[in-house]
C-alpha cells in the first residue's frame, strides 16, 4: 500500500548494488585483514557483537568491513546472520560475582576497596590529546608494543562487596516471579514483561542512543537523586553447556563482558524507605559505559514503573537495527500516500474562505529598532 512500480526499478537497483560493490572492494588500499580491524578497533568489534547479540570477533570485523565502518549497519548485519544459524541448545547460568575473572576492577564508592582497585587497560585514563606523530613513528610504536600485556593475566574473581545487603541497607532486587531468561529473540519485549527482558534490550540496544536516553531521564526533575557506581568490572565470563552423554556442565568457551553496579538512595516514603535501589548491567565486550547505563535504566526503570514511558522506551525505541529500519523506509516510493495527502491539502484550501489567508509570521525587530525603543 503506498507504493508504485517504476518501470526500469531493477536496473536501477542492479546499477546501485554494482556501485556499492565498487566502493566496498574496489579500493587502492591494500586488501583489509580479519586480524587487523579485531586488532586495531577491538571497541567497534565489541560494540557490534554486543548489539547483535552474537559474540563472534571474526564475523564483527567482517561486518565492519562489509558496512564500510558502519557499526550500526554491521550489527544490523551481524544480528541478521545469527538469526540463519540453528539453536543447539542453551548455556548453563554463570555467576558473574564468583566466575568473573576480571581484567579491570574499579569502585569508585570507595578509595580501598578489600581486593583493591585493577585498573587494567583502558584509555579512560589517558588524555584525550589527537596524536599527531609522524606515520614511521607510530608504525615503531605498534611493533614495539606489539601486544596489550595488560589484559594478559586476568585476577581473581572476588567482586567488591562493601557490606551494604548484609547490613540491611541494600534493598533486594531478587524477584522469584522471573526464574527463566525471557528469550526477547523468540518472544516481543513490551512494557510489563519481566525485568530479564528489560536486561536483555538493554544489552542489545544501540550505544548512542542507551547514552541518550540515560542523560536525558537522569537530568529530569523526577530523577533528581544521582547514580553512585557501587564497582565496575571487565573480564571473561565462562560458558557452560550441557554434555550430550553425561549431562553435565562443560566450559566451551570465554566470552568477555563488562559488568556494572549502581544505586540510589530512596527515600520516597514507602516500606524500604531507609535503603538504597540497586540496578545492574552487563554487556558483551568492553563497553563500560554501556553498563553503567544499563544499570541506572534498571534501576529508573524499577523506580518509577508507571509514571512515565521510560519503560516502552527501554524496550522498544534503543534497538537500532529497528530505528534505522524505520528511518531507511522513508527511501523508498511513497507516490501514493504523498499524492493522497496532497490532495486533501488542496480540497482544505479550496473550501476555505478568499479573505482569510493564512497569517504571516511577524518579522523580528532590527537591533536599531531595539535600541530606539529603549
Amino acid at each position: 500500500m503506498g507504493y508504485a512500480g517504476v518501470r526500469g526499478g531493477q536496473e536501477a537497483i542492479a546499477a546501485a548494488e554494482r556501485l556499492v560493490r565498487a566502493a566496498r572492494y574496489g579500493g587502492e588500499s591494500d586488501w583489509l585483514e580479519l586480524d587487523q580491524i579485531t586488532a586495531w578497533l577491538p571497541l567497534a568489534v565489541d560494540r557490534v557483537m554486543g548489539e547483535a547479540g552474537l559474540w563472534a570477533p571474526e564475523l564483527a570485523a567482517r561486518a565492519v568491513r562489509q558496512s564500510q565502518g558502519d557499526l550500526l549497519e554491521a550489527a544490523q548485519l551481524l544480528r541478521a546472520h545469527r538469526s540463519t544459524l540453528p539453536r543447539l541448545g542453551y548455556s548453563r547460568p554463570a555467576e558473574a560475582a564468583a566466575e568473573l575473572l576480571p581484567v579491570r576492577r574499579v569502585t569508585p564508592v570507595q578509595h580501598t576497596s578489600r581486593y583493591g582497585q585493577l585498573y587494567g587497560y583502558g584509555d579512560r585514563h589517558a588524555p584525550r590529546v589527537l596524536d599527531l606523530a609522524p606515520e614511521e613513528t607510530l608504525r615503531r610504536r605498534a611493533r614495539t608494543h606489539a601486544t596489550r600485556a595488560a589484559d594478559s593475566t586476568p585476577q581473581r574473581p572476588e567482586p567488591f562487596d562493601p557490606g551494604l545487603e548484609a547490613s540491611g541497607l541494600l534493598a533486594s532486587r531478587r524477584d522469584p516471579t522471573d526464574p527463566e531468561p525471557y528469550d526477547i529473540t523468540r518472544a516481543p519485549a513490551r512494557p510489563g514483561t519481566p525485568r530479564s527482558a528489560r536486561l536483555s534490550a538493554l544489552a542489545r540496544a544501540e550505544t548512542g542512543s542507551l547514552t541518550h536516553l540515560w542523560y536525558t531521564t537522569t537530568r529530569s526533575p523526577r530523577h533528581s537523586a544521582s547514580d553512585a557506581a557501587l564497582e565496575v568490572r571487565r573480564g571473561r565470563l565462562p560458558v557452560r553447556m550441557p554434555h550430550p552423554v553425561t549431562g553435565r556442565p562443560v566450559t566451551v568457551a570465554h566470552v568477555t563482558v563488562t559488568e556494572a553496579r549502581t544505586v540510589r538512595p530512596d527515600d520516597r516514603p514507602r516500606t524500604n524507605g531507609s535503603r538504597f535501589d540497586a540496578g545492574y548491567g552487563l554487556c558483551l565486550g568492553d563497553g563500560e559505559a554501556k553498563a553503567l547505563g544499563m544499570a541506572a535504566l534498571d534501576l529508573m526503570v524499577h523506580r518509577d514503573p508507571a509514571t512515565d514511558r521510560l519503560e516502552q522506551n527501554v524496550l522498544i525505541s534503543l534497538d537500532g537495527p529497528e530505528a534505522s529500519g524505520f528511518l531507511e523506509h522513508l527511501k523508498l516510493p511513497h507516490y501514493v500516500d504523498f499524492r493522497s495527502t496532497l490532495d486533501r491539502i488542496r480540497a482544505v484550501h479550496a473550501t476555505a474562505p478568499a479573505h482569510s489567508p493564512v497569517p504571516s509570521p511577524s518579522p523580528s525587530p532590527s537591533p536599531e529598532q531595539t535600541e530606539a525603543a529603549r
